[in-house]
């Protein structure tokens, strides 16, 4: 959703269905998703102001701090939070939500 002052909002992203299995490949699949919806909203990851990443196990989040530090532009490293929770599907490992700016 784009808001009028010019923020994307894109909550609950999540990995499509249960074909990717392990924690990098939802990570993976999910900061894709992301990037697609930043840009049909004009946007892209330097753009990103904040993410919150949901994860199922905590002991993920090792393996989704690498991914994620290879996925963020040097230089554009977004506030974050990383908090254990309860998703709504058993199949799923990682959520994320992120704001941006519009270019």
């Amino acid at each position: 959703m784009i808001h009028p002052s010019g923020l994307v909002f894109l909550s609950g992203q999540t990995a499509s269905g249960t074909n990717a299995s392990s924690i990098d490949e939802q990570t993976q699949e999910v900061l894709r998703r992301i990037d697609a919806f930043l840009v049909e909203a004009g946007s892209d990851k330097e753009g990103i102001l904040s993410a919150t990443i949901y994860l199922r196990e905590i002991s993920d989040f090792g393996a989704v701090n690498q991914i994620w530090e290879r996925w963020v532009p040097v230089g554009h490293t977004p506030a974050r939070c990383t908090v254990q929770a309860q998703l709504a599907s058993p199949q799923l490992r990682i959520e994320i939500s992120v704001v941006a700016t519009t270019k």
